[in-house]
């Protein structure tokens, strides 16, 4: 399997936020929909696959969960992984509703206007609190550009066919 292939195989459910207390619990950030379940998809594994993490929550704190990694037993061994990336088997996650998107499967795709023209290609999907972002790449954008993730900006996004049709804002490109 090529391994742009086996990557989109992962999905990232998770990161650690460092460490929690002196006795090797870890804090961690869930990005999943229901963010307890994510205990229920370990083992985790890092992002090229790698290595493999189970995974016990131990409480709700401020922010994600505190719990235990497998092989993490130290708050120095807890603090050294901090922001390492946790993912899970796709097969392992649920169908999404026809709706909502892995964000690794929005990245990567050509962006056209409603007319037809090549905006360019998603580069990352952010989210600083105020909802989701395109972060789009191209020939014609200087750097990169940020495209609201909403149905009014993004009216279609058609996986088979790799590519989403935006409605940018006035004035964005």
């Amino acid at each position: 399997m090529p391994e742009s292939e086996a990557m989109s195989d992962l999905i990232c459910v998770g990161a650690i936020a460092g460490s929690y207390g002196v006795r090797g619990e870890v804090r961690l950030k869930s990005f999943c929909a229901i963010p307890e379940e994510i205990e229920t998809y370990s083992p985790l594994s890092n992002e090229d696959g790698s290595q493999s993490y189970s995974l016990t929550l131990t409480r709700a704190i401020k922010g994600g969960f505190a719990g235990y990694l497998g092989g993490v037993e130290t708050k120095e061994q807890a603090d050294a992984i901090k922001g390492l990336q946790l993912f899970a088997p796709r097969d392992r996650l649920p169908n999404l509703p026809s709706d909502e998107y892995y964000y690794a499967d929005l990245v990567g795709l050509e962006v056209y206007d409603t007319g037809g023209v090549l905006l360019g290609t998603v580069k990352s999907v952010q989210n600083h609190g105020a909802g989701d972002l395109l972060e789009l790449q191209g020939a014609t954008i200087k750097g990169t550009a940020l495209l609201p993730f909403t149905m009014a900006a993004v009216p279609t996004v058609d996986l088979e066919q790799g590519r989403i049709i935006a409605d940018p804002p006035e004035g964005l490109f």
